[in-house]
């Protein structure tokens, strides 16, 4: 399974789709997404989860692929 996290921008209304948490910061900064890289790797993200900022939804997903 390959995990994706999802990064919902509340007011700018954009979506971003990432491959881990350390990808976020390279194209969004703190103040974007409203939390520090060092709370969202503590913050416990798991498959279904999400954590809400004042300026983002984060959420952990899966990537979901047919079988050959």
């Amino acid at each position: 399974m390959t995990k994706v996290i999802h990064v919902h921008l509340i007011f700018e209304k954009k979506d971003y789709y990432f491959g881990s948490i350390s990808a976020i910061y390279s194209v969004l900064n703190e103040n974007e997404v409203g939390i520090k890289k060092s709370s969202l790797l503590h913050a416990g993200l798991t498959d279904g989860t999400s954590k809400t900022t004042r300026r983002a939804i984060i959420r952990q997903s899966h990537l979901i692929r047919s079988s050959k």
